[in-house]
């Protein structure tokens, strides 16, 4: 059976950029279009900001460095790791790369951080707010209405209703490639599947306060490969793209909390407590989009001509990515880019740049692209990356010192 609606959608909001997702890769595109001065909104589905850097509990700030003493990202991507960590850490803190003390060699730790989510969810939005970020929480991207091959407004719900915003640029953070694939733009689906993570805060007597990384993470047939691979909670593999599916994940997840609390508290004899449980799938990649250019493991320092920062391997000490501008759009849709996990990668590559300072990286780059134009394809690369030389990003391997 088939229900055909006809609606009316009321246009209630416009801004110059609108942030689809509020993840470090939103929090990063809408703090760097406000600082071009432009009018920003960020639609945010849950009621934190940081996506799965907070409300999933994966809270380890990944390095900024290549392994070797070379800081690789910069600007917003060390912006948010020090606010990450402005008020305590939980564990990593690169005290060498944040105050210059000690060595940075290959046998030292990489300029990473672990953090608590609450925190930085609280200092993100209130950096936000200040800039002139206007916050949405609980609101959902549903739909959009195109203009021949522009998005003229992205339909909205939240608990007001069914809305309409009008925006000139669109900057897809959603960490699923929600809007390019609302939108008609290509898109690809992760072909491995995800595996069930169950991570959660536990607090014990004997042990304190700390992070469970329970389960598997990564891309596991790369696991499988380097002979790293943890053991899997349920012989299963997931799309993160089907809402009955989620959802049985999810109740899989809390099981597999309980069930690893209660074994703790028999080997270790103690009282011991979950005090935090992701309130989000642990979802790493689902879908992206494909873009003008596909970055690829292979052409680590490689020169691009439209580079717009550079990442590392946070798997491994030694490369670096130079991060083409075109990873970033699909001319099939002008005005919409994208910013977080859902850049135009190989599968190989994915696992690199959905890392919280890759996010980061292309959200500033997509933040600033978005309030100087409503056609990515057409955009003078040189004036982009002017302007983030001027927000101190670095864009080559051969411009560090």
């Amino acid at each position: 059976m088939v229900i055909h609606e006809s609606l009316t959608t009321e246009i209630r909001a416009s801004c110059d950029v609108l942030v689809c997702g509020g993840g470090f890769g939103g929090i990063a595109a809408a703090l760097a279009a406000s600082r071009e001065g432009k009018r920003v909104l960020l639609l945010e589905r849950n009621y934190m900001l940081g996506g799965l850097g907070t409300a999933g509990l994966v809270t380890i700030y990944l390095p900024l460095c290549d392994g070797y003493g070379r800081q690789v990202s910069f600007g917003i991507a060390e912006e948010l790791l020090r606010l990450s960590v402005s008020l305590g850490h939980e564990g990593r803190f690169p005290r060498h790369f944040l105050f210059g003390e000690g060595t940075r060699t290959e046998k030292d730790p990489r300029y990473e951080a672990s953090y608590n989510p609450q925190l930085f969810a609280i200092l993100a939005e209130q950096l936000l707010v200040k800039s002139g970020v206007k916050i949405l929480y609980g609101t959902c991207a549903a739909a959009v209405h195109k203009s021949g091959t522009h998005i003229a407004a992205v339909i909205a719900e939240n608990k007001s209703g069914r809305f309409a915003i009008s925006s000139r640029s669109v900057v897809d953070a959603t960490g699923d490639a929600d809007i390019a694939h609302l939108a008609g733009a290509p898109t690809e689906n992760f072909r491995q599947g995800n595996v069930l993570a169950a991570w959660y805060y536990s607090w014990g007597r004997q042990h304190g306060y700390k992070l469970k990384m329970l389960g598997c993470s990564d891309i596991p047939d790369g696991q499988k490969k380097e002979g790293k691979q943890r053991p899997m909670l349920v012989n299963r593999r997931f799309t993160g793209l089907d809402g009955e599916e989620i959802s049985e994940m999810v109740q899989l997840s809390h099981a597999a909390v309980l069930n690893d609390v209660l074994s703790r508290r028999e080997k270790e004899g103690e009282d011991l407590v979950p005090v935090t449980i992701a309130s989000i799938p642990q979802l790493r990649m689902t879908r992206r989009m494909a873009g003008e250019y596909t970055l690829d493991t292979e052409e680590m320092h490689t020169r691009f001509t439209d580079s717009i920062g550079m990442v590392p391997n946070w798997r491994r000490r030694g490369p670096v990515y130079e991060v083409p501008f075109r990873t970033l759009y699909s001319a099939a849709c002008p005005n919409l880019i994208m910013a977080g996990r859902c850049t135009s990668v190989t599968e190989a590559m994915w696992d690199i740049m959905r890392v919280i300072p890759c996010c980061a990286v292309t959200g500033q780059a997509a933040g600033t692209a978005a309030a100087m134009t409503d056609d990515f394809p057409s955009l003078d690369i040189q004036q982009l990356q002017q302007r983030l030389t001027a927000q101190k990003v670095i864009l080559h391997e051969e411009d560090l010192s």
